[in-house]
This record gives C-alpha cells, sequence and structure tokens, in this order.
C-alpha cells in the first residue's frame, strides 16, 4: 500500500513539473507571438506533438486559463506586496496601480495574448472569445482586490457589498485606462498613476482603518 501510494505521489509530482515545463514554453511563444500564438508553435517550442499538448490542457482554452491563472498569481502578489508596503496610504495607492501598469508594459505580448486574443486564429484552431476568457480573469482580480480593501477600511454600513463595488471598479478602471495607454501611450506612466489616484482618492482618504484589520 506505502509503496503504491508513494507511486502515486511522484506520478503526480512529474506531471506537475511536465505541465510547468510546457507553461513556460507556452510563454516563450506567447512572448514572440503575442495574441498570434497557436497550439502548433507551443507544441513545437515544447518539443511534442500536439495531441501531447491537448492531453495536458484539453484545448486552446484550456491552456489559455492555465496561463491566465500563472500570470494573475503572480500580479496578484505583487499587487498585494504594493498595498503592505510600510509607506503612506496614498503612496500605496500609487504604488498598487504603478505594479499593474508596469506589469502590462514590461510584457505587452502576454498582455495582449490574455486580453485581446487573436481575431484570424491558425487554420484549425477555434479562435477565442474574448469575453468568456478575459473576463474571469478581471473578475478574479476584483473580487482579491474587494477581499483586500473590506479588511483594511472602514466603510460603514453594508462594508463587503460598498467592497466589492469598489473592487470591481477600480480594476475596470486600471484596466481600461491602462489598455488605452498601451495602445496610445498618450502620457508618461507615472502621469497616468498620479491621475487615477487622483480620482480615487477622494473616499479613500476619508475612509478610516478597519479595527483590528492590517490597516490601509
Amino acid at each position: 500500500m506505502e509503496t503504491t501510494h508513494h507511486a502515486d505521489q511522484q506520478r503526480s509530482a512529474d506531471h506537475g513539473r511536465r505541465r510547468r515545463e510546457l507553461l513556460e514554453a507556452a510563454d516563450r511563444v506567447v512572448l514572440r507571438d503575442g495574441p498570434g500564438a497557436s497550439m502548433n508553435a507551443i507544441a513545437a517550442e515544447a518539443g511534442i506533438t500536439k495531441p501531447i499538448l491537448y492531453r495536458h490542457f484539453g484545448d486552446k482554452g484550456g491552456l489559455y486559463a492555465a496561463l491566465a491563472k500563472r500570470h494573475t498569481d503572480a500580479l496578484l502578489e505583487a499587487l498585494r506586496a504594493a498595498l503592505d508596503a510600510p509607506a503612506e496610504r496614498r503612496e500605496r495607492v500609487e504604488a498598487t496601480l504603478d505594479t499593474y501598469l508596469a506589469a502590462i508594459e514590461a510584457r505587452p505580448q502576454v498582455y495582449r495574448f490574455l486580453m485581446h486574443p487573436s481575431e484570424a486564429p491558425s487554420p484549425g484552431e477555434q479562435g477565442f472569445d474574448v469575453g468568456l476568457h478575459s473576463a474571469p480573469l478581471l473578475r478574479r482580480l476584483g473580487e482579491e482586490l474587494a477581499e483586500v480593501i473590506e479588511e483594511r477600511v472602514d466603510l460603514g454600513p453594508e462594508s463587503a457589498q460598498l467592497a466589492r463595488v469598489w473592487g470591481h471598479g477600480i480594476v475596470g478602471m486600471m484596466h481600461a485606462a491602462g489598455d488605452w495607454w498601451l495602445g496610445e501611450r498618450p502620457c508618461s506612466r507615472e502621469q497616468l498613476v498620479s491621475s487615477l489616484a487622483d480620482l480615487l482618492w477622494g473616499r479613500l482618504a476619508a475612509a478610516g482603518n478597519r479595527v483590528g484589520g492590517p490597516g490601509f
């Protein structure tokens, strides 16, 4: 029985390691090809056939979901670090906005793959439904930010609901403004951060910290 359990653990570890290797290969293709990244190119980069890639992820949508989780996890970790930094509240608001914008600026091809899937898929491949695939990613960011706001800021009656409104509203603002800025570059990142912080600052400046929370 113990031998069987050990073998199962080893297979699970091997599967997880192989999956990470395939995601790293997919990342390299996405960095090169952006929204046009194809399953054929990813399989070639990984040194496998496309059926093996499908075996791990199901289809391009499954691969997209795995890549989205990988990058969203990393982004959320960076955003939480900015929110928890030892600084004044205004500085942390600006640092959080800047963390998001810096992330999409540093890897624009990855951002475009996640938010603007190709409208002209490779032959034999199904294109992405942008809303179907990108909306859950934004919704997850909104819910995570809502939790951060609720545990740190005293918003008075119906605090939980208001925190969700703020969380999703702030993520929507960052996404829309960041998408426009990345495409047109009408101003510096610093100018955009300052302008967005000004927009958010009124109620945030007035709200007190939640009693017993980590503070904001």
